[in-house]
């Protein structure tokens, strides 16, 4: 083997390392910032958990700040993606989407890793005039909501983006609500508070096509 091929396979083996524990070192930081609070949560104990080395988490990250943003991005992606899938999956109207909020939400309160929702979490333990995780917090809602309003709109509701924020106070609340009794039933509770803005919505827009 020539040195040249021997440079690109050290190259090529090396970025696949740090690959790895990057994504060794979100897996374990996602866990313990959800489970202790991102403040509790010392860079040893991250490192201890993932098995890498501290220089390879600031090589890869540069501080515990840039980690956490890191760990908050990855995460919100993670979660959109399955929120978005759980409403989808199955087809239907857009009723029957917006119906399987809160049954997904109920078991996802029933995993035995569930510490509520970390862009919550985040903000919460933080300094309220701080915008650094607010941001990102925001970022990750609009998208949540913009496809709930795109939903809200086929449903029939005169404003969308009102029922979207309706929902999405009552997605909010169901979140601190389960992470505090750890009840997974709360999402049930508002599922039966959604079912009359969502039937009001329909009803409506049944009203309008009867009329045309």
């Amino acid at each position: 083997m020539n040195k040249m091929s021997s440079k690109k396979n050290a190259a090529h083996s090396g970025a696949g390392d740090d690959e790895s524990a990057r994504g060794r070192l979100l897996s374990a930081a996602s866990h313990l910032f959800c489970k202790n609070g991102i403040n509790a949560t010392g860079i040893d104990a991250i490192i201890e958990e993932a098995g890498t080395a501290k220089t390879t988490l600031y090589k890869l990250f540069g501080s515990k700040t840039n980690l956490v943003n890191a760990v908050l991005e990855s995460e919100g992606k993670q979660w959109r993606e399955w929120f978005i899938a759980a409403m989808e999956d199955g087809g239907g109207d857009a009723q029957a989407k917006l119906t399987r909020i809160f049954p997904a939400l109920k078991s996802w309160f029933a995993e035995e890793r569930f510490y509520g929702c970390p862009f919550i979490n985040a903000v919460g333990e933080h300094d309220k005039d701080a915008k650094q995780f607010r941001n990102i917090a925001l970022k990750h809602k609009k998208i949540v909501l913009g496809h709930i309003e795109k939903l809200a709109g086929e449903l029939g509701s005169s404003e969308p983006a009102v029922l979207a924020h309706q929902l999405g106070l009552l997605i909010d609340g169901a979140i601190v609500a389960a992470m505090i009794s750890r009840d997974p039933g709360v999402a049930d509770t508002a599922a039966l508070t959604a079912g009359p803005l969502l039937g009001q919505s329909k009803a409506k827009k049944k009203r309008e096509l009867e009329a045309v």
